[in-house]
């Protein structure tokens, strides 16, 4: 028997150093609300049976709501309700079309290695991260 997920689930690049950043600067602001997977782990690969849409590449950020799947720049917007304020406001940009702000998410995404580096592997996280951190 398969455990549940959780209903909120953020899948990011586990060896990018600009996303461990993002993942523990969520942490402190989402109230509990996400558990964190990296895209190369067990959750992940689950997730993708479930949701053909989630990429197999690391280049995407996805997030994982309720069953619905949010790809790149979207996650941002669709995460932003559940943190704090005023961050949460930006859930109110969510109508702007993907189309408008992934440019700039790929131009960050295929520069993110050069400027914030590449760990060999995922990051051991904290006492208090492990509780959200997913396989």
């Amino acid at each position: 028997m398969t455990v549940p997920l959780p209903p909120r689930i953020v899948l990011y690049d586990g060896v990018c150093g600009l996303c461990s950043k993002t993942v523990r600067w969520l942490m402190k602001r989402d109230g509990g609300a996400f558990h964190y997977a990296p895209l190369q782990g067990e959750t992940a690969a689950r997730l993708r049976a479930l949701h053909p849409r989630i990429p197999v590449q690391l280049d995407s950020v996805v997030f994982i709501e309720d069953g619905r799947v949010h790809l790149r720049s979207k996650v941002f917007l669709y995460a932003a309700r559940h943190l704090t304020r005023p961050w949460r406001w930006a859930y109110g940009l969510r109508w702007i079309p993907a189309f408008l702000l992934d440019p700039m998410y790929w131009l960050v995404a295929k520069l993110r290695y050069r400027i914030f580096g590449k760990f060999d592997s995922c990051q051991l996280p904290s006492t208090d991260e492990r509780a959200k951190l997913l396989p």
